[in-house]
């Protein structure tokens, strides 16, 4: 079970992508939404989906897309199930933290 993770750093803060790896480069469309897994803003390394978690501690921001890193950024409480949204039935979850 592997994701790509893509991380940048700004100061105090950091912005942390993930998505599934089957996802990467899918368009997923709901409707009026279109939402582009772009290489550009996901590709970045590809590790496991536990590696990743742990990431999400060291972000202050988080973008996430995918039923495996989805599913686990819940598990562990970092994502309320009724925050997820589903886009053509793939959850997408944000994070941010003040």
């Amino acid at each position: 079970m592997y994701v790509y993770v893509n991380m940048w750093r700004w100061g105090r803060h950091v912005l942390l992508a993930i998505c599934d790896a089957e996802l990467l480069g899918k368009t997923l469309r709901d409707g009026d939404v279109v939402f582009k897994v772009q290489e550009e803003f996901y590709k970045g390394v590809k590790v496991s989906v536990d590696e990743a978690v742990e990431l999400i501690k060291q972000s202050t921001i988080v973008n996430m897309v995918g039923d495996r890193i989805v599913k686990r950024a819940i598990e562990r409480g970092f994502v309320h199930p009724e925050a997820v949204l589903k886009i053509s039935g793939i959850p997408h979850a944000q994070i941010v933290k003040m």
